[in-house]
């Protein structure tokens, strides 16, 4: 019988291994981004390419934050390279990034709750018609282009005019979603699209995240939970303590191994003779050492 773990994963999870001869749109090499004295990130490789889902994981602190701050222009980063289309860049403004094609959803998705749906999809980027003085919003047009896209992403709302704060979590991600992807998109930076949902809604976003990754988009699903990461992810990247602890392509990783970096198993077997100390661990249930030691893939077919 199919468990429904099993089933979302058979219906998001690539079927195939992607294209190796697929050019990456981002590029980070031996990134860093320094503080004052306090190094927040460090010698960070990561490659984004059309079609591909690669999934950054780390807990709490780890420099997810950070990294997305690199890429979607909100900060410079001071050492390593940043790449767009194999060009060094280095963007001033989250303006920039998105006019290179970089978008980003974040966890509060920028929208406003009480404003209508379609409205929302076309905050600030408003459409219009008439001359001026007299050039006014196209509402109808905004209405249709709205309902369109959101079709052409699987999102079916029965009505446009209802606030987006009346929909779900996972609704309102995916909306987040097709916008970017209406606006030129070529790579989708999503941050923790699902740590505030429940399972069915986040089952919902993950169908939209594959659904982006077919349309060609390069997709960087950042998350802490490896099952979420696992169901669509191609290449893998757990960040722990501002540092990349592993580098790995889905054929290269097991979602136990992925769990076990994010849960620091590595951590735990270092601490196994102190651990055994402790009443009521059982020290011979935690990995060995070797097991959990960071593993970085090599070459340009892992990324």
């Amino acid at each position: 019988m199919t468990t429904t773990n099993e089933a979302m994963r058979n219906k998001t999870a690539p079927e195939g291994p992607a294209p190796q001869d697929a050019k990456s749109v981002v590029e980070l090499k031996g990134t860093g981004k320094s503080y004052g004295n306090i190094r927040a990130l460090h010698g960070v490789d990561l490659k984004v390419s059309p079609g591909r889902v690669s999934c950054v994981l780390g807990d709490n602190g780890a420099g997810k934050s950070t990294l997305i701050k690199i890429i979607s222009g909100l900060h410079q980063h001071t050492e390593g390279e940043f790449l767009v289309d194999g060009r060094p860049v280095r963007f001033s403004t989250p303006r920039e990034a998105l006019d290179a094609g970089i978008a980003t959803v974040y966890q509060d998705l920028a929208t406003v709750p009480l404003m209508p749906v379609w409205r929302n999809f076309f905050l600030g980027s408003e459409m219009t018609k008439g001359s001026w003085p007299l050039r006014r919003l196209d509402i109808e047009q905004m209405k249709k282009t709205a309902d369109h896209e959101l079709r052409e992403m699987g999102i079916v709302l029965d009505n446009l005019e209802q606030p987006i704060g009346t929909l779900s979590g996972g609704q309102r991600q995916c909306v987040a979603i097709a916008r970017a992807v209406y606006f030129g998109a070529r790579v989708l930076i999503l941050d923790e699209p699902t740590a505030a949902l429940g399972v069915k809604q986040s089952g919902v976003v993950l169908k939209y995240v594959a659904a982006a990754r077919d349309r060609g988009l390069g997709v960087i699903f950042i998350t802490h939970n490896p099952h979420h990461a696992y169901m669509v992810g191609d290449h893998f990247s757990v960040l722990r303590l501002g540092t990349m602890e592993l580098r790995a392509s889905r054929d290269k990783v097991s979602l136990e191994e992925l769990t076990n970096h994010m849960a620091g198993g590595a951590e735990l077997a270092s601490l196994k003779h102190e651990l055994a100390q402790v009443r009521g661990v059982n020290v011979e249930e935690l990995p060995e050492e070797d097991l959990t030691a960071p593993k970085t893939s090599t070459g340009d077919a892992a990324d």
